[in-house]
C-alpha cells in the first residue's frame, strides 16, 4: 500500500516533534534536580507559600523578655565574740579590714566613742563587701541594748537599738538564819538583786552587824522576757526587810522629773544624807572608842573612826555629796582623802592603796562614787579602811551619829506617790499573806 506524499511528510514531523519532547523530558542534565523520594519528601515537609496560605502557618511567637537577675548581696555576713584582750582594731585587723575602716566607724556621731571601750563576751556582727569594706556593724552589750553603725558614702550613721521587754511581777520570801546571801539564795534571789536589796536599806541596817537569826524579807521585782525568752531582771518595785523586830519597808517611786529612788511609804526617803559605811566590809576591825590602845605604840590614842577591813583593792565610795578638800599623803595616815558636805559634816578616809582617776583637792563627788581603794599605807598592820565622821569638827561614831535625811517627796508630787505606795504596797501585803496562809497549813 503506497501512502501519498503529503501524509508521509506529516507523519514525518509529528514523530521529530514526540522524540524532541521525550529527550527534552528525560535530559540528564546535572543542574536539573531529578524525580526521586528524597524530592517527594521535601514537597510534602516544605509546602510552598501558596499552601502554606491555603492551610494556615502557625502564628510567630513573640521573643522571650531578657530579665535581669539580681545578683546576691554582695557583701557577707561575719560574726564574732569580742575576746579577752580585744579592740576595736585588733578584731578589724583578724578580718582583714584596713585601719581606715576601724578609724571611720569608730568616729561615726553619737555612738562612736562606745566602740572604744568594748568588753570580752559582748557579740559583734559585721557586714563586709567583696572590696573588704565595712558597710555595716552591730554590736550587742546584751539582749536590751545594741548599737547599730550603717555606711553611707565615706562616714558611718549609728544608731541604739533598744527593745522594750515584757516585765512580769515575781515575788521572793527568805528567813535568815545565817546571812543575808545565804538566804537569799536559799529562796532563789540572784545575788545582783540581793546586792540592791541591801542597798536599800543600807541606811538602817547594816548586813554585816545587825543582822540576827529570824531576820527575813519580802521583795517584790520584775523578771524580763524578750520573745517569750528570760533575759534578766529589772527593778525592786517594793521590799519590806524586817531586823530585830523592826520592819523598813521601800516603795520604788518615780518622780515627774523621771527619776527614781526609794521612799518608805509615808514619803521620807529611804536614803539618807551619808553613807552609814562607805566600804563594803568583811569586818570591823577597830570600833570608835576614844580611850583605845594603839596597836603599834601600846599607849592609850583616842580612835576618833572606824577600821573596815576589807581586802587590797575594794572600792571606797563617797559617803555624801562633797568636795574633796585634801587628797594626799602623811607617814601616818597614808594616802588619805578629806570631804568637806556642806558647812556643818566632813568624813576622811585614810590608808588609801591609791586615789581614783579625777580625786583631786576642788574635785566635787557624790553620794557612792568610787574616790579611792583599800591599802595599808601609813601606820597601817593590814588592808582596811579608817573612817571619820566629823560634826562641827567634833568627831562622832559613824555607826551610830544621827544622819540627815535626804529630801522626801515634794508635796506637789504627794497625791501622786500614795497612790503609788497604796498599789504596791496590796502587791506586798497579799504576798505576805499568801506565805503566812501556805506556812500555816
Amino acid at each position: 500500500m503506497k501512502f501519498p506524499r503529503s501524509h508521509l511528510a506529516l507523519i514525518g514531523i509529528l514523530s521529530f516533534g514526540l522524540c524532541s519532547f521525550v529527550i527534552a523530558k528525560f535530559n540528564t542534565d546535572p543542574n536539573q534536580d531529578r524525580f526521586s523520594n528524597e524530592t517527594v519528601l521535601l514537597e510534602i515537609a516544605e509546602p510552598d507559600a501558596e499552601a502554606h496560605k491555603l492551610i494556615g502557618a502557625p502564628e510567630e511567637l513573640p521573643p522571650l523578655p531578657i530579665v535581669e537577675t539580681k545578683p546576691k548581696n554582695n557583701w557577707r555576713a561575719v560574726n564574732t565574740e569580742v575576746k579577752p584582750g580585744d579592740n576595736l582594731s585588733t578584731i578589724f585587723k583578724r578580718l582583714n579590714l584596713s585601719p581606715r575602716e576601724t578609724y571611720l566607724v569608730s568616729q561615726s556621731k553619737q555612738f562612736g566613742p562606745r566602740l572604744k571601750n568594748i568588753f570580752p563576751g559582748h557579740k559583734m556582727e559585721l557586714k563586709i563587701n567583696d572590696n573588704n569594706q565595712l558597710m555595716a556593724l552591730t554590736y550587742s552589750t546584751g539582749p536590751l541594748d545594741t548599737l547599730e553603725y550603717v555606711r553611707q558614702g565615706d562616714q558611718f550613721v549609728s544608731k541604739q537599738i533598744t527593745p522594750e521587754p515584757d516585765r512580769v511581777l515575781a515575788y521572793r520570801h527568805g528567813t535568815i538564819d545565817h546571812s543575808l546571801f545565804v538566804a537569799s539564795q536559799r529562796a532563789g534571789l540572784p545575788d545582783s538583786l540581793t546586792m540592791r536589796l541591801a542597798q536599800i536599806f543600807q541606811w538602817d541596817v547594816d548586813f554585816v552587824l545587825d543582822i540576827r537569826p529570824g531576820d527575813s524579807f519580802y521583795v517584790a521585782y520584775e523578771e524580763l522576757y524578750l520573745e517569750n525568752e528570760f533575759i534578766g531582771y529589772g527593778d525592786i518595785l517594793a521590799a519590806e526587810f524586817i531586823n530585830q523586830g523592826e520592819q523598813f519597808r521601800a516603795i520604788q517611786y518615780v518622780n515627774a522629773d523621771g527619776s527614781s529612788d526609794y521612799y518608805a511609804p509615808n514619803g521620807e526617803s529611804m536614803r539618807k544624807a551619808f553613807l552609814r559605811a562607805p566600804v563594803n566590809f568583811s569586818r570591823i576591825s577597830s570600833n570608835f572608842n576614844l580611850r583605845r590602845v594603839h596597836p603599834l605604840w601600846k599607849t592609850v590614842r583616842p580612835h576618833r573612826g572606824i577600821d573596815y577591813a576589807a581586802p587590797s583593792g575594794t572600792p571606797i565610795l563617797a559617803a555624801g555629796d562633797g568636795r574633796v578638800v585634801r587628797a594626799s599623803r602623811t607617814e601616818a595616815n597614808g594616802n588619805y582623802i578629806v570631804v568637806q558636805h556642806g558647812e556643818q559634816f566632813v568624813t576622811k578616809y585614810l590608808h588609801l592603796s591609791k586615789f581614783a582617776k579625777g580625786v583631786k583637792r576642788g574635785a566635787k563627788v557624790n553620794q557612792g562614787q568610787t574616790i579611792g581603794y583599800v591599802g595599808a599605807t601609813g601606820w597601817a598592820t593590814a588592808p582596811h579602811l579608817h573612817y571619820e565622821f566629823l560634826v562641827n569638827g567634833v568627831h562622832k561614831n559613824p555607826r551610830t551619829v544621827s544622819l540627815p535625811d535626804a529630801q522626801p517627796v515634794g508635796q506637789s508630787e504627794m497625791q501622786r506617790f500614795r497612790a503609788r505606795t497604796v498599789e504596791y504596797s496590796k502587791l506586798l501585803d497579799n504576798y505576805k499573806n499568801q506565805i503566812s496562809v501556805a506556812a500555816a497549813r
